[in-house]
């Protein structure tokens, strides 16, 4: 069962979803810092916790949400979405790339990955393991 939303259109529950999301992500980077989750804290993010290295500020676009990173954290980054859609858009499907660079030359520092998330299924890749995968 999804959270119920008032029935304001979809705009409303955009702004629902980016409300509740920036509270979420709140608790989690204080228990990262050491701090309790509070008891409401869903269940099924709380081990994302130990990987959550990520930011989520309000977005300047209709969409709300912003999230980044300089720290990886790509799992977390994703059970967070998929309980979004769980509790907001249970159809919807959400996909994105990140990239992974370094300041300085390394063979090993660079790559990327993509992303598909919906409420039931995570498909993640990576470059790299493309690479290897395809070398193979």
């Amino acid at each position: 069962a999804g959270r119920q939303c008032a029935p304001r259109g979809k705009q409303g529950l955009i702004r629902n979803c980016a409300e509740y999301a920036l509270k979420l992500a709140d608790h989690a980077q204080h228990a990262v810092q050491g701090d309790h989750l509070p008891s409401s804290f869903p269940e099924s993010l709380k081990d994302a916790i130990e990987d959550w290295s990520f930011e989520t500020e309000e977005g300047s676009t209709k969409w709300g949400l912003w999230l980044h990173s300089e720290n990886g954290g790509m799992d977390s980054v994703c059970l967070f979405v998929q309980h979004l859609l769980q509790q907001f858009d249970p159809q919807a499907k959400v996909s994105f790339e990140w990239s992974h660079d370094c300041s300085k030359p390394r063979i090993d520092a660079f790559g990327g990955g993509a992303a598909i998330i919906t409420a039931t299924e995570i498909k993640t890749m990576s470059t790299g393991q493309w690479i290897r995968e395809q070398a193979a």
